[in-house]
């Protein structure tokens, strides 16, 4: 295929597409497996990340594979304290609910992988107005990996619930480097139907007509 030519997609491919975006899940600790990951898969599922668009094709990314147990533990522990602060911010039937949620798999998983944005230190084409432009290209690699992962049946569970420069201190990232994602990939027992929040009625699923508008607000 030269670049001038087109690569048309067919109603079967379409299907596929939206097969894998309606079964995509964040896996938690509780059924990720064991059983490692292929290299081989573990690339594919990097290379996905580096498909992904960026601003000004400046390819903000870096990314820390961890499978060290030493390494993990320190991130939980991070991950135990943050969980304490934010359970004191919710109402206390929320409280309840929290409490009884597993929220990451951290030391569950047999791959952790936190990945940095890195700014450049110079003007980038599409950023200088909105500078964050760099950050969301980094998610879009977040979201391509993860659509990938689940296409190959290997879970992801993106862990939020952290402090940012702890994390950064454990992984010895460069000063500049800004954390946007830490996650937990593995093989699992099951993928839910639905989204586990919205089984366990933690809030609702929106509609499109609750979130579009037309022309203006």
């Amino acid at each position: 295929m030269t670049h001038s030519q087109q690569r048309f997609f067919y109603e079967e491919e379409q299907q596929l597409l939206e097969e894998v975006l309606l079964h995509r899940r964040d896996v938690r600790g509780n059924h990720f497996k064991k059983e490692a990951i292929p290299k081989g898969v573990i690339n594919k599922i990097i290379q996905a990340g580096l498909t992904a668009p960026s601003v000004g094709f400046s390819q903000p990314w870096e990314f820390v594979l961890i499978k060290d147990e030493v390494t993990k533990q320190a991130i939980k522990e991070t991950f135990a304290e943050e969980t304490e602060k934010a359970v004191k911010q919710f109402s206390n039937e929320k409280q309840k609910e929290y409490i009884k949620l597993k929220l990451e798999g951290i030391t569950e998983s047999p791959l952790n992988m936190a990945v940095f944005y890195k700014p450049k230190n110079t003007p980038v084409l599409g950023q200088t107005s909105m500078p964050n432009m760099g950050k969301y290209s980094v998610v879009c690699a977040i979201q391509n990996m993860w659509l990938m992962a689940r296409s190959l049946n290997v879970g992801m569970g993106w862990v939020s619930i952290l402090d940012p420069n702890k994390v950064k201190s454990i992984l010895n990232a460069p000063k500049e480097n800004e954390l946007i994602g830490y996650l937990c990939f593995g093989y699992t027992d099951m993928f839910y139907n639905k989204p586990e929040l919205e089984i366990k009625k933690w809030d609702y699923k929106k509609l499109q007509e609750d979130v579009v508008i037309q022309e203006k607000y």
